[in-house]
């Protein structure tokens, strides 16, 4: 029986695939055996990271887009089907954090900056991924949101709507394409360690390391742990999750 964590022969998709949560979903898929398509907007440091897994026998390619512009995310899963014939599983993973303010001091352009993003760049990038898949009749999207959807967060307005209409997208979505043979969920990260998580507290570790301490579970949550939910979630393993968006806090959101 073919172990259901095995993606050889697949083919996927990672949107912020330069650093953090994407660059370690991205090493795992092709370390289970997938072809990886590589999507970012810093593209020396994506194509580095791309070239990377290639010189060590990988499948790997970067891209270069910026999820926000409709046209380049129509490229990117061009380019994907072009150079690999399909596209079998997506994790939509970039995202911005807003600049912190009370949301009536927040301005248009930071509020359209994160939005476009997070939300407009998921649905951008869902619909072309959709398309590809529908004709496959199969495939499976993961969606990166945030225990920010489901709470809110005072200072960070935009980035906590951008989140909660992820997973609204999300459910929507799934519930339009699992007759089609098309699952879509999404995934819930606590604190990870990531460069946008330090930033968020102006790169005072000492402050960071208090919160990391705060999580239940007594850390932040490391970037190959939301990417083993993720290739879970896009596997046969996962055959009955339809519409979910599971938590991955170590126990941030049970307090």
């Amino acid at each position: 029986m073919r172990n259901p964590l095995d993606f050889t022969g697949k083919v996927a998709l990672v949107t912020g695939a330069a650093s953090g949560m994407g660059l370690a979903a991205a090493r795992a898929f092709v370390e289970a055996g997938a072809a990886v398509v590589m999507a970012d907007f810093r593209e020396e440091i994506v194509t580095s990271e791309a070239r990377t897994l290639a010189s060590a026998g990988h499948k790997a390619i970067a891209v270069r887009c910026d999820v926000s512009d409709d046209r380049q995310v129509q490229e990117m899963v061009s380019h994907a089907v072009a150079e690999f014939g399909r596209l079998d599983a997506a994790f939509n993973n970039a995202g911005v954090m807003a600049r912190i303010a009370p949301t009536a001091d927040s301005s248009p352009d930071e509020w359209d900056r994160v939005i476009g993003i997070n939300l407009r760049g998921v649905w951008s990038s869902m619909k072309y991924e959709l398309r590809q898949m529908e004709r496959q009749g199969s495939g499976a999207i993961v969606n990166n949101a945030s225990v920010g959807a489901m709470t809110g967060n005072p200072g960070i307005g935009s980035y906590i709507a951008s989140k909660h209409g992820v997973v609204g997208l999300t459910r929507t979505a799934a519930l339009e394409y699992i007759k089609k043979g098309i699952y879509v969920n999404a995934v819930n990260p606590g604190l990870i360690d990531t460069q946008v998580a330090r930033d968020v507290v102006s790169g005072d570790e000492s402050a960071y390391q208090d919160i990391a301490k705060s999580v239940p579970i007594g850390r932040a949550g490391r970037p190959e742990e939301i990417a083993a939910a993720v290739l879970w979630l896009c596997s046969p393993a996962a055959s009955y999750v339809v519409g979910q968006a599971i938590t991955v806090d170590g126990g941030m959101t049970v307090v």
